[in-house]
């Protein structure tokens, strides 16, 4: 057998996860801009989802699964990320610092923040279903398989997710 073959069936290889990250960066970024609410916090968590598979690539014995797992582990550590956060905000009982000003925002921005806001003010299984659903553009099934739940309940955390986003969205601000 040639080396190159052990090297595929023993797992994801380096060049493809290299690859996997030129291709998938800038869209799991957003995914977790979709999570999470600062940039640094995001390119924190794809970086170290990266490293992560890096160090597991051996276990991705399926170069195809390869960006499902890092959807997953961006998903996943972001949970955490939000998890350490609220621990350290009920620690120290301080406020959010303001976001940013008026100034800097134009009217296609306004808009994304309000759809963010909205976003937030959902469920976390609903948030993470519309996230993956249609930022990441999963099928349903894959959304199921990706956060471990049935194909119906991610419809209907999919269905409530887009009734609540509606009701948010038409409410005046």
């Amino acid at each position: 057998m040639a080396a190159g073959t052990d090297a595929t069936a023993a797992g994801t290889t380096v060049d493809h996860l290299t690859e996997t990250y030129r291709q998938h960066y800038r869209s799991l970024l957003g995914l977790a801009a979709l999570l999470l609410d600062d940039t640094a916090s995001c390119e924190d968590v794809v970086q170290e989802a990266f490293i992560r598979v890096h160090s597991a690539r051996k276990r991705v014995r399926d170069p195809e699964k390869t960006l499902a797992y890092l959807r997953q582990t961006v998903v996943n550590l972001s949970r955490s990320a939000l998890r350490r956060r609220i621990l350290g905000l009920k620690l120290l009982s301080k406020p959010m610092p303001d976001m940013a000003s008026a100034e800097e925002g134009a009217y296609d921005q306004l808009e994304r923040d309000a759809l963010i806001k909205a976003m937030r003010g959902l469920q976390r299984r609903q948030r993470e279903v519309l996230v993956l659903r249609y930022f990441a553009d999963m099928t349903e099934a894959q959304v199921a398989e990706t956060l471990g739940l049935s194909l119906g309940s991610v419809k209907a955390y999919g269905s409530r997710g887009i009734a609540a986003l509606r009701i948010a969205m038409e409410a005046p601000a």
